[in-house]
């Protein structure tokens, strides 16, 4: 497999250096991405450079994964307007080792020669005094070639102007590729295309302090067809963490994505071949209402990140919110994995005691829970077909529910029309 190739075909490629694709097929070949731990997760967004990484340990190559527990002190200014908050040691280091336990689902490492490895920055800049760095790094490159880089000369041209603190940051990320080069063997630095500037930092250290050979490459920043902001949504970032983004939620933020993403995206975050996904296409043209191409791709990518079985539990939720799915795949599941699944459904805490002696439903979802504002809008509802709980529509005002009812003796699932749910949680 060839890897710069791969990622050419699958529309991802932006920068190359000069060399670097040579390289890549004399050799077994080691490279590295880096990931700030700016919050205890990674979201969709970094997801194409963790599938850049997959695509460079299957073509046969060495991936690094650089977690930035010393960058993240700085801070990088691509792509911002100001500068960020800089976060305490202590959560700095949480963050690491909740991106290092994420990072490790989808690499391999333990696969001989070509096993993935973890790096961390903080290990070889813990012990570099600001005095060494200044003399041993800072004098290599100079202000001049510094201030060129887009991602200075932005802010400085801005209302906000530049701290030497971020000013700083690309001698910084620089210097973690010539470490890497120099302790091992690194050869390629990739990262999205707002990333060029600082990897080219680190080729030229490389090249000015120790007359060595460095490379680089880029990725496509994804966006949507839109214009929109990929990885937003209305209730905020997509986070690869279930505890942040249900899998309910992560799986349906794929589906929802729309025909012209689907035909990018499912290049960019699957591992299916070109003759897969060209015969996938023509069978979505043929019939684009049953949503084949999203359906493969928020089926794959859900897999990757979370499992087979939280696809499993995000294809049935979604079945019973949006189709005719029943009540029994609840029955298996747990507590939370019942709350997870109906993230975002309108939740109400019902008492058990009350529940135990039984309370009408226009009582029930009136006053004990407010999913009607009155019991004369509940009744009228119920008198034109448009109530059910625990999928089982309400034929008469008066009917009782009690503790047998619960699902999984917690649990009451109201709805009022065809799409509108109520997780109605007993306590």
């Amino acid at each position: 497999m060839n890897f710069v190739e791969e990622l050419r075909w699958r529309g991802m490629l932006h920068d190359i250096m000069p060399g670097t694709e040579e390289q890549l097929n004399k050799e077994l070949t080691s490279g590295y991405i880096g990931f700030d731990p700016t919050a205890d997760s990674l979201h969709v967004g970094h997801l194409t450079q963790i599938m850049t990484l997959i695509h460079f340990q299957r073509a046969g190559h060495k991936p690094f994964a650089l977690v930035g527990g010393a960058t993240g002190m700085v801070g990088d200014p691509s792509g911002k307007s100001a500068e960020r908050n800089l976060l305490s040691e202590d959560i700095l280091n949480h963050n690491v080792a909740c991106l290092e336990s994420q990072l490790k689902k989808f690499l391999d490492f333990d696969c001989g020669a070509n096993s993935a490895e973890m790096v961390n920055n903080y290990d070889w800049f813990k012990n570099f005094n600001f005095l060494d760095f200044i003399r041993d790094v800072g004098k290599h490159l100079t202000v001049n070639y510094m201030m060129a880089k887009d991602s200075v000369k932005k802010r400085l041209e801005g209302d906000t102007g530049m701290s030497f603190t971020e000013f700083s940051y690309q001698l910084v990320q620089g210097y973690d590729f010539y470490y890497l080069w120099k302790e091992k063997n690194c050869m390629v630095q990739m990262g999205g295309s707002d990333q060029w500037g600082n990897i080219v930092t680190g080729t030229e250290l490389v090249r000015r302090k120790a007359s060595g050979t460095a490379y680089a490459i880029t990725t496509q920043l994804i966006k949507k067809a839109d214009g929109t902001k990929f990885g937003k949504t209305e209730s905020g970032a997509v986070w690869l963490d279930p505890a942040k983004t249900s899998p309910y939620k992560f799986y349906q933020f794929w589906l929802n994505t729309s025909d012209s993403d689907a035909k990018t995206w499912i290049r960019i975050f699957t591992l299916r071949s070109q003759q897969e996904i060209e015969s996938l296409e023509l069978e979505h043209d043929a019939a684009p209402h049953l949503r084949i191409l999203q359906k493969a791709l928020a089926e794959d990518i859900t897999i990757r990140t979370h499992s087979e079985k939280a696809l499993q539990t995000a294809i049935k939720t979604s079945e019973f919110l949006f189709g005719n799915g029943s009540l029994e795949f609840l029955t298996g599941l747990t507590e939370k994995e019942i709350l997870d699944a109906f993230d975002g459904v309108p939740h109400f805490k019902i008492s058990i005691n009350e529940l135990t002696q039984g309370v009408s439903v226009t009582d029930l979802l009136s006053e004990k829970a407010s999913v009607f504002s009155s019991k004369g809008e509940t009744r009228k509802m119920i008198q034109g077909g448009g109530v059910s709980v625990n999928k089982e529509k309400i034929a008469e005002s008066t009917q009782i529910f009690n503790a047998d009812n619960l699902i999984n003796n917690k649990f009451l699932i109201a709805q009022k029309g065809k799409k509108n749910y109520f997780l109605l949680i007993a306590e």
